[in-house]
């Protein structure tokens, strides 16, 4: 597992982001490290709000922030050129430059040479572990919930982070285990699953939640989806190396299509259900689902309140969402 420290308070930079869907990095910094993050950029006037005042990076070097946090990431993860200056600026003003994205901040020669005069980091997160190993299978002490999504940008993280703190609160022995760039930056550590060599996704899930004691519950963020076009293929080497005894279906209310793949339509929870437990009974023939975590932000609260009760009446399980109801009802059926 790899672990980073990450200079406090920070700027969240958004690039010319207009969906919030897109700035997850930037949003998940916000509403589970309020605390630290002071200001956000934008390039374009109409683009996301996290609710953070809008700063240069000269106004946040002056209200004494530490690092430049990249918040949104496009399609394949790349570096837009006109991205580029407002981050030299940034590190030759002293700040740090923190990236999850798939082109490497110290690939780029500029910043390299603009970090290395004023003193500032680069911090790559979304570089995994040397010398992964390939998954061996073998069962592991400690127990393991995974979230898996009906698709990206679900509330996979989220219901992770939410479900590692009501088990603190209920007295439970159990930790977050970040599986991409975002949730490595809340947590300080994990394994940015998404870039390993596909020969060693199950082994990386393996290290990514080790031997345990028998009560203590690893509770690891999910990636892509399972019934996706693109990305089926982390999901599935995530699956297997987490050899979870249980998960939790994660999915947005509304939401028809897989996002940003036109003519592939969502599937349903129970073709998620049904497909983890084929996949992932390869390591654990016990796994199980416990529940439904519901992104239901665009539904009315008397909508939301039917849509929940509707959906745990046809699946058998419970359904809710994690951040207006919490998740007790799916840890109590673990």
């Amino acid at each position: 597992m790899i672990t980073i420290e990450i200079k406090a308070p920070y700027l969240i930079f958004l690039g010319g982001e207009k969906e919030r869907t897109y700035a997850k990095t930037g949003s998940g910094m916000v509403d589970w490290r309020p605390d630290l993050c002071k200001g956000q950029l934008n390039l374009v006037e109409n683009g996301v709000a996290l609710g953070l005042p809008n700063m240069t990076v000269r106004e946040a070097v002056d209200a004494g922030v530490k690092s430049f946090i990249i918040g949104t990431a496009s399609v394949g993860g790349g570096l837009p050129e006109n991205w580029i200056a407002i981050m030299e600026e940034a590190a030759s003003l002293g700040l740090d430059i923190v990236g999850g994205v798939h082109k490497k901040l110290n690939e780029v020669p500029s910043l390299v040479e603009a970090a290395k005069k004023s003193g500032s980091r680069l911090i790559d997160v979304r570089v995994p572990p040397e010398n992964l190993p390939v998954g061996n299978g073998k069962k592991r002490s400690g127990k393991r919930i995974l979230m898996v999504g009906t698709d990206c940008a679900v509330g996979k993280k989220y219901t992770a982070l939410a479900i590692e703190r009501d088990m603190k609160k209920a007295g439970m022995n159990a930790d977050f285990r970040a599986s991409g760039q975002t949730g490595i930056m809340i947590a300080g550590r994990g394994i940015p699953i998404d870039a390993v060599v596909g020969d060693f996704l199950s082994g990386a899930a393996e290290l990514l939640s080790p031997d345990n004691d028998p009560d203590h519950w690893d509770v690891i963020e999910g990636q892509g989806g399972i019934f996706h076009p693109g990305y089926c293929s982390v999901t599935m080497g995530l699956l297997v190396g987490s050899q979870p005894d249980a998960f939790a279906v994660c999915h947005e209310a509304g939401r028809t299509c897989i996002e940003e793949w036109d003519g592939f339509p969502l599937p349903s929870i129970e073709q998620v259900i049904e497909r983890t437990i084929a996949i992932g009974s390869l390591t654990n023939k016990d796994i199980k689902c416990v529940g439904v975590s519901v992104n239901t932000s665009k539904l009315s609260d008397d909508e939301r309140d039917t849509y929940l009760e509707e959906l745990s009446t046809r699946l058998g399980l419970p359904c809710v969402d994690p951040l207006k109801d919490g998740t007790a009802e799916i840890i109590n059926q673990l």
